[in-house]
C-alpha cells in the first residue's frame, strides 16, 4: 500500500478485511497516515485516501493427509472444526458473496482494479468481481496455489507469484509473473560486524555460532519439543535461541534453567523468548535459522540472506509448506527436515544443525542461493502492476 501511494499519491484505496484482522489493518493505515501527514499530524491520523472496511467470509477447514481412520481417531476435531466449522464457514461465504455484490454492483462505487492476496477472505470478493467483469490481480505466495486462488486465477488479469518455480510443484497459467513476496523494509542483509554486534546485544558470544529456532509468533509445539530433546547436545557446540511462541511459551519455561544470568549479563549460551518485536534482529544475529516453511517467513529469511533449515508442517491444506520446502531444497537453497520424521526422531534436527555448524562454506552457499532464488522489490512491482491494470479501462470488455 505504501508503494502504491508513493507512486500514485492520490489513489483511493479500500482495504477489505475480516473482523479478526480489522484492528491490525486500521493500525497499519494509521501509521501510513502519520507518514503521509508529516510532523504536524497526530499519531491518530488517517490517510485521506484509505478506507478500511470489514467483509464477511467463511473459512473451509481441511487437513492434508488425513485418512478416514484419522477422522474417527480425532472425532472432537472432526466435529468441531470440519463439521460445525465448515457449516459456519459456508454461511459466512454466502453472506460474503451478497455483501460484496451489493458493494460492487453500483457503477459509481466500482474500483478500477481489485487486488486479492489469496485466502478465504478474497474468494467471495473475487467471484463477485468476475461476475461484474471488474479486473482483479492475484498474488500467490506459496509454490502451490491455495484453494481460493485456484478458483480465481483463470480469469485474473495477472497472477503474481512469490517464488520462481520449475513448474513441477504446480503448472502456472499464461498470465503469471514472478514478483517476489513483500516483506518489511527492516528485513535486509546485514554485515558480519553487525551480526556480531546483534549477538552481543542479545547476550551471546559474538564469536560463537548461533542457531535460532522459531515457529512464528504463536510458536510450534513440534519444534519446541524437538529442541527440548536435543538441547543438551546442541549447547555443546553452538549457542541457541528458541522463540517458543505465545501459544506454547508457558509449556517451555522449564528450559529457563539453561538460561543463566549474572548482573544482567547472559552467562550461558541459551535464551528463551516468548516472541520478539524485533525478529529481524533476532534472526539477523543467527548463523542458522530453523523455521517452519511459510512463504512470508521464507521471504524474510531470504531478504536477510540466512542459512535455513526448514521443518514444513505437512498437515496444512494443500501441503503448501512441504512444496515450498521441497522446491527450495531442490535448488540447494535450504536443508529440509520433515516434521513427521523429526517428531519420531529429534536427532534428525540435531544432525542437520551439526552438519551446517561444521560447514561454513555450505552455509554461505545455501544463504546466497536462497537470496538469489527469491525476488526483491515485490511491493513496488505489485504496485506497478495494479496501476497498469487500473489504467487499462476499469471493467473488462
Amino acid at each position: 500500500m505504501r508503494e502504491l501511494l508513493e507512486l500514485r499519491p492520490r489513489t483511493k484505496v479500500e482495504f477489505w478485511t475480516d473482523r479478526k484482522y480489522y484492528k491490525n489493518v486500521v493500525k497499519i493505515t494509521t501509521e501510513i497516515g502519520v507518514g503521509w501527514g508529516g510532523e504536524e499530524k497526530t499519531a491518530t491520523a488517517r490517510h485521506p485516501y484509505i478506507r478500511v472496511r470489514k467483509v464477511l467470509s467463511g473459512k473451509f477447514h481441511r487437513y492434508a493427509g488425513w485418512t478416514l481412520r484419522t477422522y474417527f481417531e480425532n472425532l472432537d476435531v472432526t466435529l468441531k472444526d470440519l463439521v460445525w466449522g465448515n457449516i459456519v464457514g459456508f454461511f459466512g461465504f454466502i453472506f460474503g458473496l451478497l455483501q460484496s455484490f451489493f458493494r460492487l454492483v453500483r457503477p459509481s462505487r466500482r474500483p478500477d482494479v481489485i487486488f486479492l492476496k489469496g485466502g478465504f477472505v478474497g474468494l467471495p470478493v473475487g467471484m463477485v468481481a468476475r461476475l461484474l467483469r471488474i479486473p482483479y490481480v492475484i498474488h500467490e505466495s506459496d509454490m502451490v496455489p491455495g484453494l481460493a486462488n485456484r478458483l480465481l486465477m483463470k480469469r485474473a488479469k495477472v497472477v503474481a507469484w512469490g517464488f520462481v518455480s520449475d513448474d513441477t510443484a504446480a503448472p502456472r497459467p499464461a498470465n503469471h509473473v514472478v514478483v517476489g513476496i513483500p516483506v518489511a523494509t527492516e528485513f535486509k542483509k546485514i554485515s558480519s560486524s553487525k551480526k556480531k554486534s546483534l549477538k552481543q546485544t542479545f547476550g551471546f558470544d559474538p564469536e560463537a555460532p548461533l542457531v535460532v529456532v522459531t515457529g512464528g509468533s504463536q510458536g510450534s509445539e513440534w519444534l519446541n519439543e524437538a529442541v527440548r530433546e536435543i538441547l543438551p547436545e546442541l549447547l555443546k557446540f553452538t549457542s541457541v535461541g528458541l522463540v517458543a511462541g505465545r501459544a506454547h511459551y508457558e509449556d517451555m519455561v522449564d528450559l529457563k534453567k539453561y538460561e543463566e544470568w549474572e548482573n544482567a549479563d547472559l552467562k550461558s549460551n541459551f535464551r528463551l523468548w516468548e516472541f520478539s518485536t524485533v525478529m529481524n534482529e533476532v534472526m539477523g544475529a543467527a548463523d542458522i535459522v530453523v523455521s517452519r516453511a511459510g512463504a512470508t517467513t521464507i521471504a524474510e529469511l531470504a531478504a536477510l540472506e540466512k542459512t535455513v533449515i526448514l521443518v514444513p508442517f505437512e498437515k496444512l491444506p494443500g501441503g503448501h509448506q512441504v512444496k515450498n520446502a521441497e522446491q527450495l531444497e531442490k535448488v540447494g537453497a535450504t536443508m529440509v527436515v520433515r516434521n513427521d520424521k523429526m517428531a519420531k526422531k529429534p536427532e534428525l534436527l540435531l544432525e542437520a544443525i551439526r552438519t551446517l555448524v561444521r560447514s561454513p562454506k555450505k552455509r554461505l552457499k545455501m544463504a546466497q542461493q536462497l537470496h538469489e532464488f527469491t525476488r526483491t522489490g515485490a511491493a513496488k512491482s505489485l504496485a506497478e502492476i495494479l496501476i497498469e491494470e487500473a489504467q487499462g479501462g476499469g471493467a473488462q470488455k
